[in-house]
């Protein structure tokens, strides 16, 4: 099996009400850890590659390594996406280089330019056989190059889509409904705290999500920012040497009711990169003689895996669905 588009994957996940799992990648490890889980889960998978990740591996060094992942996940349908392109120059430059799927984050901008930018992107896409993804509405956070402040954040509104899809011609669009990007999501001022002590977020908007869905029955919706922030990770992390406190997530019960509505692609990454760097400082602590990357870049990768199956099962939905 080659690389696909995300086509029929949303209309399999919309039908089924269950979401496909958009994780960013980095590095061979990630990579592994992410499609070994997937192949033994049966599960379709969207690699994800944002600018700063280009910047960081190379263009095409990642390239390989998804398709690497493809020769050896023969089983299993994978998509390569751009996540968060700032530009039309970017989104072509993965659209020619290898890439099934693009997204144009042109959200920023006004409504009328969105609309302008995304059209451009979309036309060449569509020449090319590739799908894009749009976005409408502002999250709030800080991931590689998207960092927005609580103040300039902005929900979705609902009475702009119609237009703003038919007019684009865009594959799916990704709506903010209240998560935000990286592992500090909610100031502890905008959370409760439960009988544990452990900061509760406030709810999703999902009266924007049933009337976003209303409006644009059948299509396909994405929620980017959705990673949960494991606070088993987050604790594992800081008893071994770093400091995040109050770092919180998006309840994984709130993505599941999401994905079993219109959504149907759900992207996570600060959970991998909590991942990795809760085992790598655990590893170091507890074996301060160790130098070998391999000796504590594998069991980074093997509980990368297991956060990913965890996601496919219990969040997502989407084990059995490739």
């Amino acid at each position: 099996m080659s690389l696909v588009t995300s086509t029929e994957m949303f209309k399999k996940a919309y039908a089924g009400g269950y979401a496909v799992g958009a994780f960013n990648v980095n590095n061979m490890e990630i990579v592994q850890g992410i499609t070994e889980a997937c192949k033994e889960e049966k599960a379709p998978v969207i690699l994800q590659v944002s600018k700063g990740a280009r910047a960081y591996a190379n263009h095409t060094y990642l390239v390989k390594l998804v398709e690497a992942a493809v020769i050896e996940c023969p089983e299993i349908p994978i998509v390569l996406h751009l996540d968060h392109g700032p530009d039309f120059e970017t989104c072509k430059s993965c659209i020619d280089g290898g890439f099934t799927s693009v997204m144009i984050d042109a959200s920023s901008k006004p409504f009328a330019e969105n609309i302008e930018i995304t059209k451009k992107v979309v036309e060449y896409a569509h020449d090319h056989g590739v799908v894009v993804e749009a976005e409408l509405g502002t999250l709030a956070g800080v991931e590689d190059d998207v960092k927005v402040s609580a103040a300039d954040s902005s929900y979705t509104r609902p009475e702009e889509v119609e237009e703003f899809v038919a007019k684009t011609g865009c594959d799916s669009l990704a709506i903010a409904i209240g998560t935000s990007h990286g592992a500090y999501k909610f100031t502890p001022d905008q959370c409760t705290r439960n009988e544990k002590g452990i900061l509760v977020p406030p709810p999703l908007r999902f009266d924007v999500l049933e009337e976003v869905s209303k409006r644009l029955p059948g299509f396909p919706i994405v929620l980017h920012g959705s990673s949960s922030v494991p606070q088993e990770y987050v604790k594992m992390v800081n008893e071994h040497g770093g400091k995040m406190p109050d770092a919180v997530g998006i309840p994984e019960e709130q993505l599941r009711k999401a994905a079993t509505l219109s959504v149907c692609k759900i992207n996570i990454d600060s959970d991998l990169r909590l991942t990795m760097t809760g085992t790598i400082r655990q590893f170091f602590d507890e074996h301060p003689d160790k130098f070998d990357p391999r000796e504590y870049l594998k069991p980074a990768r093997a509980n990368i895996k297991e956060t990913v199956r965890h996601k496919l099962r219990d969040v997502l939905g989407c084990a059995g669905k490739a």
